[in-house]
């Protein structure tokens, strides 16, 4: 996998790929006005596949579409990593500018990521690894049914589109694999998520909209996740901390999340810009989390994460770069054996955190927790059964939020305007609120 691989390449060309009979197929359709490309049972080699307009790739159960690890299959194009412009291996799976792109069956499309993953560690790699499914500036996307597996990078990641619809998928990706992310809607807008199971090595289901970089600031907004499983990721539902053009308009309902580090995550910093408001998340059973509810304006991973500025717990001036949080609800939320805290928000001295309701939130602790950091932020160590953490919070209401379990105070309060507490319990008593 190393830059220049040509022996990595010419053991690949003598394996008959695929690529360029499935190619000659799917421009074929195109060509035609639209049509469907079957792939039938047996293993399918091939490198990067450009998708075309009105044509639908279905993979038949008993198929797999293996995607073969070698750079050379995956030329460079323009795109977006980590929320900034960059130039990346072209996806496995790639449409520009297409519309009316479908991507189905019930066999399996499998990235063949370990090879990936090995370059990425080693530093070995040209430009950044593919994403397995890569839809980008494209319009009436349409992902179901299918198996993903192995993903280079993140699994799902449509660019800049409208009108989406990701329905019964299955990732698994490895817990150990490095940025595998599950679904990725990034800058979309009209995006529905539904009846997925996503198990992966980073967040599950995450949604973005570009960094300070990017100068085009695009929302992603009109978003609906309802009934899916969440499992093993860091976050089950996140957005950001890449939010410089807003992510708006944001309902999760009927979920389960199983074993993930944090349940709801909602991450940004200083710099970014941008808002993220009105979200509602409603009917949502965790298991086995590390906490369920995360707000952190403070968030350290990547570029520019540990300038002082992020870490800095006093107010800053207010500007273009100053990031907001606005209208966040969560409603019957059920969560158990959970580590480190029952919830944890961590907002800006100059911003904060406004218009925060829990109603009917019910949380229990795990009878031997792990000590858990409940936010990727300075200062934020690792802990176990805490109560309800609030910093830098403006017109916060609990209602009907029970605790169960915790150490020490079941309600940690600072930097907090505007509380009303009604019908809230620790271990069956009223939380008093000092």
């Amino acid at each position: 996998m190393a830059r220049g691989s040509g022996d990595v390449s010419a053991a690949v060309e003598a394996e008959a790929l695929l690529t360029a009979e499935l190619q000659a197929r799917i421009d074929a359709a195109g060509a035609a006005g639209g049509g469907r490309v079957v792939v039938g049972p047996g293993v399918h080699r091939t490198g990067a596949l450009r998708l075309r307009s009105h044509v639908e790739l279905h993979v038949e159960a008993g198929a797999v579409l293996q995607f073969v690890p070698d750079p050379a299959l995956y030329p460079p194009v323009e795109a977006r990593w980590e929320g900034a412009p960059a130039t990346i291996h072209q996806p496995c799976l790639y449409a520009d500018d297409a519309e009316h792109v479908t991507i189905s069956g019930d066999g399996t499309i499998d990235g063949g990521g370990a090879a990936w993953w090995s370059a990425f560690r080693e530093g070995t790699l040209e430009h950044p690894r593919p994403t397995l499914l890569g839809l980008h500036r494209s319009r009436r996307v349409v992902v179901r049914d299918v198996a993903l597996r192995n993903s280079p990078a993140w699994t799902i990641h449509p660019l800049l589109c409208e009108d989406v619809s990701i329905r019964d998928v299955s990732i698994l990706n490895p817990p150990d694999s490095p940025n595998t992310d599950g679904i990725d809607p990034e800058s979309c807008r009209n995006v529905r998520i539904s009846g997925c199971h996503v198990d992966v090595g980073d967040d599950c289901i995450v949604l973005k909209a570009g960094t300070e970089a990017t100068a085009a600031r695009v929302p992603c907004e009109n978003v609906t996740v309802v009934g899916c499983t969440l499992v093993h990721g860091h976050g089950g539902i996140v957005i950001g901390s890449e939010m410089s053009g807003d992510v708006r308009n944001v309902v999760v309902a009927d979920c389960v999340f199983q074993g993930t580090d944090r349940g709801i995550r909602l991450k940004t910093r200083r710099g970014r810009g941008g808002v993220v408001e009105d979200v509602r998340v409603s009917n949502v059973v965790m298991d086995d989390v590390g906490c369920p509810f995360v707000i952190n304006a403070h968030y350290f991973c990547g570029p520019g994460g540990r300038e002082p500025v992020v870490s800095d717990r006093s107010a800053q001036p207010v500007g273009p770069g100053t990031p907001s949080f606005r209208r966040i609800s969560l409603a019957h939320v059920s969560a158990r054996r959970v580590r480190a805290a029952a919830g944890f928000v961590l907002g800006l001295a100059e911003s904060p955190v406004a218009e925060l309701t829990l109603d009917d939130v019910s949380v229990s602790f795990a009878d031997d927790p792990a000590p858990f950091a409940p936010a990727m932020a300075e200062g934020v160590e690792e802990s176990v059964r805490r109560g309800l953490v609030l910093t830098g919070c403006d017109d916060v209401r609990l209602s009907g939020v029970r605790i169960a379990g915790a150490e020490g105070e079941a309600l940690e309060l600072d930097r907090v305007s505007g509380l009303r507490v009604v019908d809230c319990t620790v271990d069956g008593k009223p939380i008093p609120v000092r």
